[in-house]
């Protein structure tokens, strides 16, 4: 009797912890906190990494930024994490020194950033360097005695910088400036500036212009950024510093290149090199990549790897120096690299190709050299694995309900940072094989335990293709059997993205809709991520019609399981989605209503003014002006059938969003505006196309709260 009475008083008290559950708003996502750049003391006894909040941005009340700070963490797995970083500039990019009493990190000062060091063993950070044009990524030299940095220099200052171009050299490939033979206008101007000069003054004058920024002068292939037109030429160099304030670096990698990675060899006297330098093309042209190895000094550099229209990157030396890991890939954007391993100082032939249908990233060596981690987007979750050197075979280590983003590795300890639908981020402590995992951080748990959460549903199908795919349905947070409810259709971008339970920039969208009584259901259509290169190629060519079809039937399916009213459909996505919500909603008018953020309407005019032009000849075969490809871009284009458009719309867009473009969606309004359909356009002033998962928070808040606000116009 007294068991049962426990057992009672049990059950109600967790009845009345449900019943309390508070609703997911959207000012939750301002108490999301996430964790990265994990690293272990090279004992493997502390874990350092940064934590990104978000907090009022002065005195309003109104407007948030973000703030990054390092903290550590003991692996015994008793101790709380702590932070080790204040004040008002971000910290991170945390890096122990070989005998872990350091860690070096970088921090912004007066617009740069630069790089500082942290004793554990008290006392304020240090900082380390003060280097005219910045440092950032810093790596210890094995002996503890020096650090490696990048940092970006334009092209104008590499010219005349007389320390590290002192012979005045210039570009071996061209500048692609019309007109001019042999690079000859990169050479030092004698004519003084006169607007009524001679052409020689004429021209000083306007150069003038140029670095009084009263004109931009473009002459590259590659330019826009993500934020504005930019006419700019300029390369990643790596350097090597002393570990006392005031020493001088030394550049270590040579020329008119830019270097993608750097990472000294274990015993410390050479550099394994990222980088495309064995061409005389302008570096806008190819997408090459070559892995070179040079002395600790940058002298004696040579090529361990590379071939025509090929990339090889991602290096990861073995903690013995032994083995060298790296990807290859061709050109094209549409692919999955190869994982390939080989002796340090062998040839291609003794290269070893690791079969893994994955994008495969984080390279990280076990410290016996047994294991080869690394984490990859597949079937939903980005899970963890690991290669056995020896038998060549690839284990998973995690699930695919979870995402594992930052990760690492020493001796039988595993830390990492975990995404899963009930919590968006937390650090996480296991053995080397990621077993017996348990939690020791509260970053956002201690908010989210208090949360009304809706859990997905994985379901498939097989498509006309043959294809299984997959989609996940989330009900209403509170759902009632027999009611019916209004359903949401979300469609991830890329096309190359995927999304599932263990990916963390949907965490809070899907829990605020389901929270305002919405169902929603989203899937990975051909096309997507994580399912390997077939699948990966299945849109090429069709970007409208198939991955709508996988798209709708995930929809029908979620239908007919009974519960949706079939009277309020909505529909939303960016991006890449929003281009498939515009196809859709031209062949397609089921929905009540819907909406596209930073989208691609007019594949021709994203060739334009978009920096992921090359989407167009990697997915339609070739360029606007070629016969067979300018048809397959007017059929593939939304625009083409924005007559059909009748569906209530709303379109989102950034001022500043240079990755998509922006004219596209101005030419979609108004078209629509002109055939007098009910379509709002909103546009978020300085915005880029990262808007929804690292813009302005307000702006986020104001996107989100729009979108429900239009869909409840037409679903009441």
């Amino acid at each position: 009797m007294q068991r049962l009475m426990v057992c009672i008083c049990l059950f109600i008290t967790l009845g009345v912890a449900g019943q309390n559950k508070q609703p997911v708003t959207v000012t939750d996502m301002l108490k999301i906190r996430s964790i990265g750049s994990v690293t272990l003391s090279p004992d493997g006894s502390k874990a350092a990494f940064t934590v990104t909040a978000i907090e009022n941005d002065g005195e309003s009340k109104l407007d948030y930024k973000y703030v990054t700070q390092v903290w550590m963490v003991p692996t015994d797995g008793n101790t709380a994490p702590r932070q080790m970083t204040t004040g008002k500039e971000n910290a991170s990019q945390p890096a122990w020194s070989p005998d872990g009493k350091q860690l070096a990190f970088s921090r912004t000062v007066d617009g740069k950033n630069q790089l500082f060091l942290l004793s554990l063993d008290g006392g304020e950070a240090i900082q380390l360097t003060k280097y005219k044009y910045g440092a950032t990524a810093p790596k210890w030299s094995p002996d503890g005695k020096q650090l490696l940095f990048a940092t970006y220099i334009p092209l104008a200052d590499l010219l005349k910088d007389s320390i590290l171009n002192p012979h005045k050299k210039i570009p071996n490939w061209p500048i692609e400036k019309p007109g001019f033979n042999n690079n000859e206008q990169l050479k030092p101007a004698t004519a003084k500036a006169n607007p009524d000069g001679t052409l020689e003054e004429v021209r000083a004058y306007l150069n003038n212009n140029v670095v009084d920024k009263k004109a931009r002068v473009i002459n590259k292939l590659n330019f826009q950024d993500e934020l504005n037109i930019n006419a700019e030429l300029g390369f990643v160099h790596f350097f090597v510093t002393g570990t006392h304030a005031g020493d001088t670096p030394k550049l270590v990698t040579p020329g008119f290149y830019s270097f993608n990675s750097a990472e000294f060899t274990p015993d410390g006297k050479q550099l394994v090199l990222s980088a495309h330098i064995d061409s005389l093309q302008h570096p806008n042209r190819s997408q090459e990549n070559e892995l070179y190895i040079a002395n600790a000094d940058g002298s004696g550099l040579r090529k361990l790897l590379g071939k025509e229209n090929m990339a090889y990157s991602a290096p990861a030396i073995s903690p013995s120096g032994k083995w060298l890991a790296f990807q290859i890939a061709e050109e094209s954007w549409v692919t999955v690299p190869k994982l390939a391993i080989m002796p340090l100082n062998g040839t291609e032939k003794d290269m070893i190709i690791i079969p893994f249908d994955r994008t495969k990233g984080n390279f990280t060596w076990s410290t016996d050299e047994k294991y080869l981690y690394f984490n990859a987007p597949s079937n939903g979750g980005f899970p963890l694995y690991q290669v056995n050197i020896k038998t060549k075979q690839v284990e998973q280590l995690t699930d695919y309900n979870s995402g594992i983003s930052s990760f690492d590795v020493v001796n039988n300890k595993l830390v990492f940072v975990k995404t899963e639908v009930a919590n968006p981020f937390e650090l996480y402590l296991a053995d080397a094989n990621a077993k017996n995992a348990r939690r020791i951080s509260d970053f956002n748990d201690f908010w989210v335990r208090s949360k009304e959460l809706s859990f997905p549903e994985k379901k498939t199908f097989t498509n006309d293709k043959g294809m299984t795919i997959e989609y996940w349905v989330m009900k209403p947070a509170h759902y009632q059997p027999g009611k019916k409810y209004p359903l949401l259709l979300e469609i991830h971008g890329g096309p190359s993205a995927m999304w599932g339970p263990g990916e963390s920039s949907m965490w809070h969208e899907y829990q605020f809709f389901c929270n305002k009584g919405y169902g929603v259901v989203y899937c990975n259509p051909r096309g997507s991520g994580g399912y390997g290169e077939s699948f990966l190629r299945a849109n090429i060519n069709d970007w409208g019609k198939g991955p709508s079809s996988d798209v709708l039937t995930a929809l029908d399916k979620t239908v007919a399981e009974g519960w949706a009213d079939t009277s309020k459909l909505a529909i939303t996505g960016g991006s890449y989605a929003g281009y498939l919500v515009a196809w859709i909603i031209a062949h397609d008018h089921r929905f009540k209503a819907a909406c596209s953020q930073r989208g691609v309407y007019d594949l021709n005019t994203f060739f334009g003014e978009g920096n992921a032009w090359r989407l167009v000849p990697n997915y339609f075969g070739g360029y606007p002006w070629e016969p067979a490809a300018k048809a397959n871009l007017e059929r593939e284009s939304p625009i083409t059938y924005v007559h059909n458009i009748k569906t209530p719309y709303i379109i989102f867009h950034g001022d500043n969003d240079r990755r998509t473009g922006f004219v596209e969606s101005e030419m979609m309004y108004r078209s629509l505006k002109v055939l007098g359909r009910p379509v709002e356009y909103v546009r978020h002033p300085n915005a880029s196309h990262e808007i929804t998962r690292s813009g302005d928070n307000r702006q986020r808040i104001d996107q989100m709260l729009r979108t429900w606000e239009f869909f409840e116009r037409w679903i009441k």
